[in-house]
Formats: C-alpha cells, sequence, structure tokens
C-alpha cells in the first residue's frame, strides 16, 4: 500500500510540474504577443510573474520589456539587484554592460559610460573573450566601444595587424576611413591581414563608392610619404589605381617598386599578366617593353619577348575591326623572334604564329608549313605535337586537303587512343565526314564518341548526330548535303558564301526540319562578327518558333552567354539563365547555367 501511495503521489507530483511548465510557456507566449502588439499594461505584468517564478530564465527578456516600455527606474532597480547579487570576482562583464545599457537608455550617460569602462579592464589578452566583448558592445549599438575593446587587448598583446579586419570594419562603419586603412595596413602583411586579404576588405569598405575609393588612396599616399621605402603600401596603391581604372598610375607604381628592390623586372612581369586578365593589352605590352627594354643580360628578357607576343595575339582576336597591316605586323615580330630562338618552333609560340597566318592573315598555306616544321623539331613534347596535328588537320581543311586532313586526325587519333586528343581527333574525323555528305561514315564514328569520356566532345557529337538523323527527309539528302557544305564555308572562313548558301536553303525548302537550325547558322554567323544585336534577334525567332525542339535550349544558353560576356548585361543573362533551368531540366547547359547563376550572385546580382 505505501509504495502505490508513493507511486500516485510522485505522478501526481510529475503532472503538476508539467502543468505548471505548459502554464509558464503559454503566459511566456501571450507577453511576447502583447509586446509584439505594444500592449505594454498587458505585457509587464506577466512577465512580472514570470520572473518571480524563474528569475534566471526571463531576467533578460523582462528587463529588455522594461526598457522598451520606458519603465527606466524599474529596470534600474532590477539590473542593479542583480549586479549586487552575483559574486565579484571573476568579474562578469556582461553584467556591467547590462547596467551600463539601462543606465544609458535612462539618460544617465556618466553611469552608463562607467560601466562600459569598467568592462574595458576585464580584458587580458584572451582572444575569445575580446572577441565576444566586441561583439557585444557592437550589438548594443557602440561600435566606438568595440574599437577600444580591440585597441586594449593590442595595447596587451603589442601584435598590431592581429584585429585589422575587425577594426578596419568598425572604423569603415563609423565614417572614418583613414583610420580603417590604417588598422588594415599597419604592420605590413601578416598572417593575420595578407596582402590579398587586404585587398578584399578594402573591396568591402569601398564597394562601388568613386568617392570612398577615392579617399582610401589618399590615405594609402600619406602612409607611403610616412614610409616611403614601404613596398606592402606601395602594392596595395598599385591595386587601388587598378580598381580606378588607371593603369597608367599603376604602372607607375609597379616599375618604381621593382627597381628599389631590383627585382629585375619580376615584378613588372606579374603587372602585365594582371593587365591582360583585364583585358588592358596596351598597357601589358608597355610593360613589356619595359622589361625587354633592360637588356638580354636579365632573366626576363625572353620571356617578355614570347608573353608580349601572345598579348598581341589575343588582342587581334579580340579586335573586331582589325587592320591587315596590324596581322602582318605581328606575323613580322613572331618571325624575328622565332628565327632567333627556334626552339620556341616546339612551344605553343608556333601555335599562335600559325593561328596568326591561317585564321586571320588569310594565308593558311603559310600556316601549314610553321606547323610541320614544329612537329618536325625532335624536341617538341608529345602533347604539343598532337596539338600541332590537330591544328594542321585543321589548316588543311582551310585549303579544301581533305584527304591529307583525314589521315592527320587519324594519326591523331592512334597515338593519343585513350587520350582527350584522341577524342577530338575523332570527333573532327566525324564532322569532316558530315562536311563531305559522308553522312552513313560520319554517324558511325559519332556512335563511338557519344559514350565519350568527355563531356563536352559526347555532347557535341549527340547533337551532331541529331541533326543528321532529324533532318534526312525520304530519302532527299540535298538540303542536309547543302547544309553540311554551307558549316565547311564557314569553317573554311567564307561566311558570306555560307551566308548566301543558308539563303537559298531557306527559299527552296521552307518547311524542311532544317528551317531552326538554318536561323541558327545566321546567329553564329552574326556572333563571329561581333553583329550581337542581329544575332539576338536570330535566337529570339529559335525560342519563340522551334522553343520545344532541340536547338531550343541551344539558342537559350547562347542568347545568355551574349548578354554576359559581349554585352555585359547581368540582369537579361541572370533571366535568360533562369528560364533555362526552368524550361529544359535536363538540358546538358543546366550545369553550366548554374554555374554562371553562382558567379553573378556572387557579383551581387539579385
Amino acid at each position: 500500500m505505501y509504495y502505490f501511495a508513493h507511486w500516485v503521489k510522485v505522478a501526481l507530483t510529475s503532472c503538476l510540474v508539467v502543468s505548471g511548465s505548459m502554464v509558464m510557456a503559454q503566459n511566456a507566449t501571450d507577453a511576447r504577443r502583447y509586446m509584439d502588439e505594444k500592449n505594454y499594461d498587458k505585457a509587464l505584468p506577466v512577465y512580472e510573474e514570470l520572473y518571480k517564478q524563474s528569475p534566471d530564465s526571463f531576467h533578460t527578456e523582462y528587463l529588455n520589456a522594461l526598457l522598451t516600455a520606458g519603465k527606466f527606474k524599474v529596470a534600474e532597480k532590477m539590473a542593479e539587484k542583480r549586479a549586487a547579487t552575483l559574486p565579484k570576482w571573476p568579474p562578469n562583464p556582461s553584467v556591467n554592460m547590462e547596467l551600463g545599457q539601462v543606465y544609458e537608455r535612462a539618460g544617465k550617460a556618466d553611469k552608463a559610460r562607467l560601466q562600459y569602462d569598467s568592462v574595458l579592464k576585464v580584458i587580458n589578452g584572451d582572444d575569445i573573450l575580446t572577441t565576444n566583448i566586441a561583439k557585444a558592445f557592437s550589438d548594443i549599438g557602440h561600435d566606438d566601444y568595440a574599437i577600444l575593446t580591440y585597441e586594449t587587448a593590442l595595447n596587451r598583446l603589442g601584435n598590431p595587424p592581429m584585429y585589422g579586419r575587425q577594426l578596419a570594419t568598425l572604423h569603415a562603419r563609423t565614417g572614418n576611413l583613414d583610420k580603417a586603412v590604417d588598422a588594415l595596413l599597419r604592420g605590413g602583411p601578416s598572417v593575420f591581414v595578407t596582402a590579398e586579404s587586404a585587398k578584399e576588405m578594402l573591396l568591402e569598405i569601398i564597394g562601388t563608392d568613386q568617392k570612398k575609393l577615392q579617399l582610401v588612396q589618399k590615405a594609402i599616399i600619406r602612409k607611403i610619404n610616412q614610409q616611403p621605402d614601404n613596398n606592402y603600401y606601395a602594392e596595395i596603391l598599385t591595386w587601388v589605381y587598378t580598381q580606378r581604372n588607371d593603369w597608367d598610375g599603376a604602372l607607375l607604381q609597379i616599375q618604381a617598386i621593382d627597381e628599389r628592390n631590383n627585382e629585375s623586372g619580376r615584378r613588372v612581369m606579374d603587372f602585365a599578366r594582371t593587365a591582360i586578365a583585364a583585358r588592358q593589352y596596351d598597357l601589358a605590352l608597355r610593360a613589356f617593353d619595359d622589361v625587354i627594354a633592360r637588356g638580354p643580360d636579365q632573366p626576363f628578357y625572353i620571356s617578355a619577348q614570347m608573353e608580349k607576343l601572345t598579348t598581341g595575339y589575343n588582342r587581334i582576336i579580340e579586335n573586331v575591326d582589325r587592320k591587315p597591316e596590324e596581322v602582318t605586323a605581328l606575323a613580322a615580330l613572331y618571325d624575328t623572334f622565332l628565327t632567333k630562338y627556334p626552339a620556341f618552333y616546339a612551344q605553343r609560340t608556333a601555335s599562335e604564329f600559325a593561328a596568326l597566318y591561317a585564321e586571320y592573315g588569310n594565308n593558311p598555306k603559310r600556316a601549314i608549313s610553321i606547323l610541320n616544321r614544329s612537329i618536325s623539331v625532335p624536341e617538341t613534347r608529345r602533347n604539343m605535337l598532337g596539338q600541332f596535328k590537330l591544328q594542321l588537320g585543321d589548316y588543311y581543311v582551310l585549303v579544301g586537303r581533305m584527304w591529307d586532313a583525314s589521315l592527320t586526325y587519324s594519326q591523331v587519333d592512334k597515338e593519343f587512343k585513350q587520350d582527350a586528343l584522341g577524342e577530338e581527333a575523332r570527333f573532327r574525323n566525324a564532322k569532316l565526314a558530315y562536311y563531305m555528305g559522308d553522312f552513313d561514315l560520319a554517324q558511325k564514328q559519332l556512335g563511338i564518341l557519344k559514350s565519350g569520356t568527355s563531356n563536352l566532345i559526347s555532347n557535341d557529337a549527340i547533337d551532331l548526330s541529331v541533326l543528321i538523323t532529324e533532318n534526312v527527309e525520304d530519302s532527299n539528302t540535298v538540303p542536309l548535303h547543302r547544309f553540311a557544305y554551307a558549316g565547311l564555308l564557314l569553317f573554311q572562313n567564307r561566311d558570306a558564301d555560307a551566308e548566301k548558301l543558308v539563303d537559298s536553303i531557306a527559299q527552296a525548302w521552307p518547311k524542311h526540319p532544317l528551317a531552326d537550325d538554318l536561323v541558327m547558322m545566321r546567329a553564329h554567323i552574326a556572333i563571329k562578327h561581333r553583329n550581337y544585336p542581329l544575332a539576338l534577334t536570330h535566337l529570339k525567332k529559335v525560342i519563340d518558333t522551334w522553343g520545344k525542339d532541340v536547338l531550343g535550349d541551344d539558342a537559350l544558353y547562347t542568347t545568355a552567354e551574349i548578354y554576359y560576356n559581349n554585352l555585359h548585361q547581368t540582369q537579361e543573362a541572370k533571366k535568360y539563365y533562369e528560364q533555362l533551368i526552368i524550361d529544359y531540366p535536363g538540358s546538358t547547359y543546366v550545369q553550366m547555367a548554374r554555374q554562371k547563376l553562382a558567379a553573378l550572385k556572387e557579383q551581387g546580382v539579385q
């Protein structure tokens, strides 16, 4: 009987505890709702009762409610009572910060400051403690005390760069860019603030505000005037110049640092590569010229000449308004360099030289001669040899030597059977068969490639195979033969002839399944000639008229790419990438579209 009574008592007690907890939870919910409704007369009595029942659980919530309701005297007494009941050692900075906040809200600024100052006295150099206190000050709107927190810790530690990033953020937020720059850069690069992280931080501080950028530049110049031999400051200033698009000023800075440190042009070479990445080709060429002018006994003399040629080549590629004399002048520079340093016939320099003649100088025969020489150089590495041969096969196609092209592709296929170069060679041979109208042979070769290891080659093979399959109508292969030949003309840079042939096919077979392919080819011709508005018009027609067919996703992705890469209209690009993902979830372009959207998000495009 005793045991039964005992368990009944335990069960009843448990029920009462659970019931009490449920009541408290409901009361807390009601109090919060009253606060949201600004019904303080109802909220405060409920909070007071909750606080009496569980002081530790509801202290902060009740105190904040009192402060929000303007009941400062009650809040003061409550905070002071808590402070009086807690042990004096070890010191608890949260108590002093709470008191300071209450005094400040009550309009007692001096008393609040005393409490905040007492928190600073607790700082002993411990990183976690310092960070927590600084965050707490920022959370209550006191960035000034957060700054004092870090500076107090630094005085204890004697390590200026340690909180550079945090202090730079706080100073920038309070509008003091001079101090932000000083905090970020003092002490030079370190494990806490590298040169690259300093640049990232400055970008966060500056954003797109040109006035801020100018103020930061002035702040760094002041530091350079104070420490003219500090290369770190000069390097950051150079970066600031590039952000302001003042590449001339940046080059002058880099040249001065390079000479001061006796770096023999190394820093100037690095800067030239940075300029190339930003498509500042003229500036990069001037930088290479500076290194070359230092003389052949300098370590970067040959590299500067070689990279100067590549830069000139890239500038030719990207300049739709290039003049024939520019191509001729650059070809002469390549010729001079390779005559002086024939070993580079085994390098990519020779590949560029050949491409210059074949693709931009209308002289594929000279290009073939260059590549044959490169292939015969014993020192040419195996992979480079394969690339030379693929290029040679392409140029045989340009001059109409189809058998030689097929033989050359087949050699690469055989020599690189299990390699990406071998796959590429097989695809080019299949495409050559397609150009020549041998669709059965093309399909046979494409069938092998469709399961290839390279997704890019596999997708291209599938696309070409589908094109052949879908456009052979009742054994009438004439339209496809002509379309394939138009593709060959386009490959041979006979664009006007290709366009005329496309027009004739459209007129002769207006309802042929090739209709969308014809419009797509017109789009590619327009892209090739940088006529992006015309290209977008053709692509829109493909999307609107044949959006559900095989070229719909291709047209949509190409449209997005034009807006992204060529027109730099990121919002438009984003719209088309998103449409592609929604309308064509199974497309091979979806993954690339997701990657582009992620990149746009990182750039701040919403």
